[in-house]
């Protein structure tokens, strides 16, 4: 069977922008936008989002640009909608263990109403106890028992005294120093000795004097020892009519607060208490701040003294008995605003006026961003942490709802997947200060109390990133037991070309740009056909398509259109190829040039163009490549230079080892093949990859073996199997238009044409130059099913190689037949295979007879 020549119809798939059933996207920009070809991943993905169970976190596999990252968020906020809203995260200070602040759950929108109702708490009793504490009646109860106390300290003061007198001794009191005891030593008329005149006084005198003073000065201690226990009853009692005055203040206050929260979780009613219990031990700070001459007694303290002694004695403050260690009265303020802020709410997640469960998506994923973080606070020199720094993460904001991460970012933190391996066991999240980036030298080392986080996590990476983690961490890939799976391309009908300008549309309207009409859009996703290789199917890149609507749309904005065009469109395309085809264009120029060497017409033997691509990453181009094969007499066999130079990887190597293997079984009949043939890539210095070659490297051994020329204006590319099958290839179109550029630029003649394998026709979405140079004879593009049709094309010759042909040859041998025609390219290539075991026969004899003459 030869070799086929396809029509230019076949070689493009276009799309009739009349079948759209639009006139432009306009008309399509309020239709919602579907999962286009991806209905599989559609249903995975609604499975994995209503899957209540644990470990169904969603693992989305696909590549950039095809949609996965907007879609999965869509379905993210369809599924949200459905769930009801979380409850709000609260913080509270531990008053009993203040560096483990403990958690709160309120229901959504009681967050803000509890910390509203605190703050007027603090608000309200700065005003009502300052006003109870200084009311007549208070003051007046708050006297009778300072009175009670000064009473009895007069008499006990009296009764030293006359104790001082009998002795020779004035006893007073000095309004200095806080109020200190004094006693002087009296003569006979009652009057204070001075310092000299006690020093004249006989011996015997001042020993009974010394005597009398050290039982003074005993009966001073007593004294001292005598008003400790008054003044801690009056303390006490003061202490208890403060409390009694304001514990209904505070108890209202909170009430209040109560009947704000129509739910009282844990442990909210325990920390109330605790509020409670905090403001009545410290009702001084508020006297305090609010009136620092309040008239109530300060401290007291006693001392004794003569004109050559005095001493004294310390007294006791006055405070609350729980905390003799508290500020001085010029910093009440600050104490009272600190114990007022340590009664507040810190609202960490805030769901109020939402409705149904939050979706983020945390594209900066870090330590402090994904699980929360502690700020602290500097006063002067010296951090300060309290429960009010702590910052909820991702994690805690998406509870209840959806978290979408990228692998390749949680990769790429140190110690962030390790972290989320850990939480995703227990579902617990620890905030804490060692990788929040807090302070070190924060005083206190806050540890906030775990909180167990419902989330369903949906991790986005690539194909190769799924299977990496299956193998290096099967528990944690088993936490992802949903797997939604994004294709590369789908297979094209009216209705994924209906929702493909859909998507069209939905871009055009959410970036403001001009709408497309119907042609237009026919060009987009003719060009969607091209990105697959594929008459069939369109590609799943979706983000190739938008970049490239986008570029259209500027250009009808430039040009002042309303509306983007079929022009719009091709000018977008060239642009973006003069942006990137730079290495194109030098090794055409190279060419022309002839530094390198491609013939374009005529015929040789053992010499054949064959096609390569070109892969720069964000720009593929082909590119023709010469082969050139010599075979002799010997007995290496076949040798490929790129595979001995190491110029050659693992794909091509099989490919030429498939070569060898139908080439011997091809001439299994003239066994033992009597070879020597070497194969190489001319001028390829940068490596070859890949088996598209192999038809071209057979091609290039036949033509030597048979002495018959091939046709240098076809270039060849194709797979073959060991039955000399051809096998598709990628990047077809690509290695076409690389082939026709060279031969237009030398000038098309109508001999030139691409042999190409009968199973990438489907794959064909080719320019429209070349088709037009088809439609015109002067280019072609032929396909093969078998090796043996592309030889006769190439060589004008019947090939005997098909597998009838061989079938026919084998029993005309058996039936002592052999051919001796040398008709076909089969029969040529034996006969000088024959003569090649001939002469290696003889060669051989030659050397055993030399050998034999030796001895």
């Amino acid at each position: 069977m030869p070799a086929h020549a396809l029509s230019a119809p076949q070689l493009r798939l276009t799309i009739d922008p009349a079948t759209l059933g639009f006139a432009s996207t306009a008309e399509l920009q309020d239709l919602p936008l579907p999962w286009i070809g991806q209905e599989r991943a559609q249903a995975a993905a609604q499975f994995g989002l209503q899957m209540a169970q644990p470990d169904y976190h969603l693992f989305v596999l696909g590549e950039v640009g095809s949609g996965r990252a907007s879609l999965m968020r869509q379905a993210m906020h369809t599924a949200a909608a459905l769930r009801p809203v979380p409850p709000d995260l609260c913080y509270l200070h531990n008053f009993e263990s203040p560096e483990h602040p403990r958690a709160l759950r309120l229901p959504a929108g009681q967050g803000r109403v509890l910390r509203r109702a605190m703050a007027e708490l603090a608000k309200t009793l700065q005003t009502d106890i300052p006003r109870h504490l200084t009311s007549p009646d208070f003051r007046a109860q708050a006297r009778s028992i300072e009175q009670a106390y000064e009473a009895q300290e007069a008499q006990a003061f009296a009764t030293l005294q006359a104790f001082a007198q009998a002795r020779q001794f004035q006893l007073s009191r000095t309004d200095e120093d806080g109020g200190h005891l004094v006693f002087t030593l009296t003569g006979a008329n009652g009057q204070p000795l001075t310092e000299s005149e006690a020093r004249a006084l006989p011996p015997e005198q001042r020993a009974r004097i010394d005597e009398a003073e050290q039982a003074l000065r005993s009966e001073i201690v007593a004294f001292a020892q005598t008003l400790r226990p008054l003044e801690r009853t009056r303390d006490d009692a003061l202490n208890d009519l403060r409390r009694g005055t304001v514990r209904p203040v505070v108890q209202q206050a909170l009430n209040a607060v109560r009947a704000a929260m129509p739910e009282q979780p844990e442990p909210l009613p325990a920390w109330l208490q605790q509020v409670e219990r905090e403001l009545l031990n410290h009702l001084h700070w508020f006297e305090l701040a609010d009136l620092p001459s309040s008239g109530i007694p300060g401290n007291a303290s006693n001392s004794s003294s003569s004109g050559k002694d005095t001493r004294s004695a310390p007294g006791n403050d006055y405070e609350d008995d729980t905390d003799r260690n508290n500020n001085r009265d010029d910093d009440a303020q600050d104490a009272l605003d600190h114990l007022l802020h340590l009664c507040q709410v810190h609202l960490a997640v805030d769901h109020h006026g939402q409705a149904g469960a939050p979706v983020i998506v945390e594209d900066n994923p870090q330590h402090r961003t994904l699980f929360g973080s502690i700020e602290s606070r500097h006063d002067g020199d010296t951090p300060q942490a309290d429960y009010t720094g702590i910052r909820a993460g991702s994690l805690l904001r998406a509870h209840g709802g959806f978290l979408l991460l990228h692998l390749h970012d949680l990769t790429h933190e140190e110690g962030l997947w390790a972290r989320l391996r850990r939480f995703l066991r227990c579902n617990r999240l620890h905030i804490d200060e060692a990788t929040s980036g807090a302070s070190a030298g924060a005083p206190v080392a806050l540890q906030p109390e775990a909180v167990q986080v419902d989330v369903k996590i949906v991790l986005i990476g690539t194909v190769d990133e799924y299977y990496a983690l299956q193998e290096a961490d099967p528990d944690t890939a088993r936490r992802f037991r949903a797997k939604v799976d994004f294709v590369e391309r789908f297979t094209a009908s009216p209705a994924t070309r209906l929702a493909s300008a859909i998507f069209v549309a939905h871009s055009c309207k959410r970036r403001g740009l001009p709408h497309f009409g119907a042609p237009a859009v026919a060009l987009l996703l003719e060009q969607a056909h091209r990105e697959a290789d594929d008459q069939g199917r369109q590609s799943a890149q979706f983000g190739h398509i938008e970049a490239l609507l986008m570029e259209a749309a500027a250009l009808c904005q430039a040009r002042g259109g309303a509306l983007v065009e079929p022009a719009d469109v091709h000018a977008a395309q060239q642009a973006r190829t003069l942006r990137h085809n730079y290495p194109e264009e030098e090794l055409h120029e190279s060419i022309v040039e002839g530094e390198r060497l491609i013939t374009l017409t005529g015929s040789a033997v053992g010499q054949i163009n064959a096609l390569t691509q070109i892969d720069l990453g964000d720009y593929r181009f082909g590119f023709p490549v010469r082969i050139t094969a010599r075979t002799f007499a010997g007995q290496e066999g076949l040798l490929n230079i790129e595979r001995e130079v190491d110029m050659s990887g693992p794909i091509h190597d099989k490919g030429v080892l498939i070569l060898h293997s139908y080439l011997t079984a091809l001439f299994s009949h003239v066994a033992p093949l009597a070879l020597n043939a070497s194969i190489v890539f001319e001028q390829e210095y940068s490596g070859i990859e890949g088996d598209s070659a192999s038809c071209a490297e057979l091609y290039a051994l036949l033509s030597s073996l048979s002495g018959l020329p091939l046709r240098q204006g076809i270039a060849i590319t194709g797979a073959l199997n060991q039955h000399g099958e051809v096998l598709p290839v990628g990047g077809i179109n690509e290695k076409i238009e690389g082939w026709f550029r060279a031969c237009d630029t030398a000038g098309l003649d109508g001999t030139q044409g691409v042999l190409i394998p009968a199973r990438n026709q489907r794959h064909l979405m080719l320019s429209r130059a070349v088709l037009d140079a088809v439609e015109r004879g002067l280019f072609h593009v032929y396909t093969m099913q078998h090796v043996s049709e592309g030889i006769a094309l190439l060589t004008g010759e019947a090939s005997g190689m098909s597998p009838a042909e061989l079938v026919q040859a084998q029993a005309d041998a058996l039936a002592g037949g052999a051919a001796t025609v040398e008709d076909t390219v089969m029969q040529r290539a034996e006969v000088t295979l024959r003569g090649y075991r001939r002469a290696c026969q003889v060669a051989g004899g030659a050397r055993r007879g030399r050998g034999g003459r030796s001895r």
